[in-house]
């Protein structure tokens, strides 16, 4: 069975945060509200910062869509604290950071690299049901686009709140939508 559309799996992480104190985070802090789990391999790499920062940049714009961030490495959350104070891109991000360490999460989302004991560098976005609705997984040397995770989350959005709609590839918002119909076989 693929992961889109299923339910997402318990779990149990504790988390850093910029000028919070460590604390838990279950997937009952994510009910009923969007959210990205954001894998990457390590901290104090270097493909790493330059993704995370780009997500950072785009923190602000994602809380007002109502959405969630986790930046999530096999690390511990005394790791991420240590990164966070040590990095200045690091210590740009305000976002969350999970510590897993058990790799609870990373089998969870089936992103662990058992031999390495590493996460690959993957993005999961989960909707208010708990229910994964995207994913986009890269080899290790590959980052990622904030710009089009939020253009997908937009989309995904839309979607949910528009039964009937689809998107179009290269959807923005505001853009047509689709609504898929007999009519609509053949013709696009």
């Amino acid at each position: 069975m693929g992961i889109i559309g299923s339910q997402i799996k318990p779990f149990k992480a504790t988390a850093f945060q910029a000028g919070k104190d460590f604390f838990d985070v279950t997937e009952k802090d994510i009910e009923g509200k969007w959210a990205v789990f954001f894998f990457y391999p390590a901290d104090f790499t270097f493909v790493c910062p330059t993704e995370l920062e780009d997500l950072g940049e785009h923190y602000e714009m994602l809380q007002k869509m109502g959405v969630e961030v986790f930046g999530v490495s096999t690390d511990t959350h005394f790791s991420h604290k240590a990164w966070h104070d040590t990095s200045d891109k690091i210590n740009k991000i305000k976002y969350a950071f999970l510590g897993d360490q058990l790799h609870t999460l990373s089998k969870n989302f089936d992103v662990l690299r058992e031999e390495m004991g590493l996460a690959d560098r993957a993005t999961f976005v989960v909707d208010p049901d708990g229910v994964i609705q995207l994913m986009e997984q890269t080899c290790e040397g590959v980052g990622r686009n904030a710009n089009e995770l939020v253009r997908k989350i937009r989309a995904a959005q839309y979607v949910r709140e528009n039964p009937g709609q689809v998107c179009p590839a290269k959807w923005e918002e505001g853009s047509d939508t689709l609504a898929p119909s007999l009519d609509l076989v053949g013709k696009i």
